[in-house]
């Protein structure tokens, strides 16, 4: 009855670690900009689908989509995204300078850090919400005793405050490289 719990602790966890790696901290990174949806013919597409996205140098992504007349739409959705980066357009590629955080900026980066760890609690809640229900579905029909229903909720709490505590135990390593550089 847990494992769905586990299950979607896990993928919260990892969801969580993916969404950090996103963050711009002064370094170029192709998953930076990769996640960013872009309008392409009508429909959104994520600019991995429809660009190569390459480093130039530590400090420099390099964007070359497969078809040219969408340079301007990816330049827009990366200026208009919240990752505070000012895309340039050549012929055929975008070249994004990633600039050094100033600590204004950082404090900006950990904000977003703190709004993305306070979602992946909401997402735990949820799983708990979930598996409470299939718990208590299963004493009402018979399925389980009372005491068996009690145990497997102290065992899913358990869970929850072992994956709250990876999450603020993340954040913490996160703010800390945010605010070292």
């Amino acid at each position: 009855m847990l494992s769905k719990a586990k299950e979607g602790i896990e993928k919260t966890l990892k969801h969580l670690e993916i969404e950090y790696s996103k963050l711009q901290l002064g370094r170029a990174n192709p998953i930076m900009v990769e996640w960013i949806m872009v309008e392409q013919y009508g429909s959104l597409q994520k600019i991995q689908n429809i660009a190569a996205v390459s480093n130039m140098d530590f400090q420099t992504l390099c964007i070359k989509p497969w078809d040219r007349n969408v340079i301007h739409s990816i330049a827009k959705a990366i200026t208009e995204s919240w990752l505070w980066l000012n895309p340039q357009t050549m012929a055929d590629s975008i070249i994004i300078k990633v600039p050094p955080l100033t600590e204004e900026r950082r404090k900006e980066v950990v904000k977003v850090a703190k709004k993305m760890a306070d979602e992946a609690k909401i997402w735990i809640r949820n799983a708990r919400a979930d598996s409470l229900k299939v718990i208590k579905s299963a004493e009402d029909k018979k399925e389980i005793s009372e005491d068996q229903k009690k145990d497997l909720e102290g065992d899913l709490q358990k869970l929850i405050d072992e994956a709250n505590k990876k999450i603020d135990e993340n954040l913490k390593h996160k703010e800390i490289d945010i605010m070292k550089m």
